[in-house]
């Protein structure tokens, strides 16, 4: 086994083919013999039914893996895709013998796009996602959560699904693609299934692959300190070098105009995402720049670093009712939840802790945003 290999991709966007050629490309592929891997409810005739409701309207490439997606669709959750994987395009495959696998591209709250690994949806669970899990320290003790980042797409595609999105500004509705495509789990399960977790347990078998050898490139020296953030040497953001991309979408719940910038660290070896709001900054967990994507999309190798670097301008702040009696549920650092969403009243805005972190302030200074005082 060997490095993965990396590169730096820019600019990517859906290909300029016509829907009609795009479907035509996909159907004569299906013809061609290439099977449909569908872990989910239509997994007994995936290409009949699938390829009937969802069929390819759009191409991205990125390295050697291609993506067709069909038509924007929206449910309770999301705005999605229903999204066909093509790997290792450039190996001398026989159409014949290779896979396509259905998948569900979904925009997350946090304004990032996602590959769901599996779902739950009862009369007391409905969520999708959640990705791998890894087990943090909370309060002294070792506890496993769910690390939903490991579902996040490529930074190098984000750019085309919003842009595709804005071409659609009222989705067609769906409540079954999400049980068509994704593999439902009972309630309690969220931890995901092997398709997803395999290609991350190899990757992560050989310690050369591992980014800064598997440790935090981020951290905090002190619990709920934000003054008290460290980067590994390397691994801190370049502002001043290593802005590759910009690009903007608009937010009803941030407010309007959300700008999107993609970031080397100073060592070359991963990317950041920091998001600009009208009000708010944040930034989304980094990525390595591997080549190698799973058959959900997305890459096989972490970046490991605190959770609390991450949290977004609005974060979940909110009384859960389920529990007897009723107790706060919130994924900001305690005592920095600023006001309740007008949009979401389950989210809090998270300014408080954000404006203290020393590399966001760094983050406005570099891209001249400075700080709104009150809300738009």
């Amino acid at each position: 086994m060997g490095k993965l290999e990396t590169g730096i991709a820019t600019g990517i966007r859906a290909e300029e083919a016509s829907e009609s050629d795009v479907a035509q490309e996909f159907r004569e592929l299906l013809a061609a013999g290439a099977r449909s891997r569908c872990a989910g409810a239509a997994k007994s005739d995936p290409l009949g039914i699938l390829a009937r409701r969802y069929p390819a309207r759009h191409k991205l490439r990125l390295f050697d893996t291609v993506f067709y997606l069909a038509h924007l669709r929206m449910d309770v959750n999301a705005r999605f895709f229903v999204s066909y994987v093509l790997l290792d395009t450039s190996s001398p495959v026989a159409p014949s013998r290779r896979s396509l696998f259905p998948r569900i591209f979904y925009k997350d709250a946090s304004l990032i796009w996602r590959s769901a690994s599996h779902f739950a949806r009862s009369y007391s669970e409905n969520w999708i996602g959640k990705g791998d899990l890894k087990w943090v320290v909370e309060h002294g003790k070792r506890v496993r959560y769910t690390a939903e980042e490991t579902t996040n797409l490529p930074f190098e595609i984000q750019p085309a699904l919003d842009a595709l999105t804005r071409a659609v500004p009222t989705p067609k509705r769906d409540e079954r693609a999400m049980s068509l495509v994704l593999r439902r789990a009972p309630d309690k399960r969220v931890s995901p299934y092997q398709d997803f977790l395999a290609p991350r347990r190899k990757a992560a078998a050989d310690p050369r692959k591992l980014i800064h050898g598997g440790k935090r490139v981020a951290w905090f020296a002190r619990a709920h300190d934000p003054g008290s953030l460290r980067f590994a040497r390397g691994y801190e953001p370049d502002f001043a070098n290593g802005i590759i991309e910009m690009y903007a979408i608009g937010s009803r719940l941030y407010g309007g105009e959300i700008r999107k910038f993609r970031i080397l660290s100073a060592n070359r070896k991963i990317q950041y995402q920091f998001v600009a709001a009208p009000r708010q900054v944040w930034v989304v967990p980094p990525q390595a720049l591997t080549r190698e994507l799973s058959s959900f999309g997305v890459r096989t190798v972490d970046v490991n670093a605190d959770d609390h670097l991450f949290v977004p301008g609005y974060e979940y702040h909110f009384m859960d009712d389920f529990e007897d009696p009723p107790e706060l549920y919130s994924q900001i650092p305690p005592g920095f939840a600023g006001a309740i969403s007008e949009v979401d009243p389950a989210r809090a805005d998270a300014s408080p802790w954000l404006e203290r972190l020393a590399v966001l302030q760094d983050f406005r200074k570099a891209i001249g945003h400075p700080r709104k005082e009150s809300a738009p």
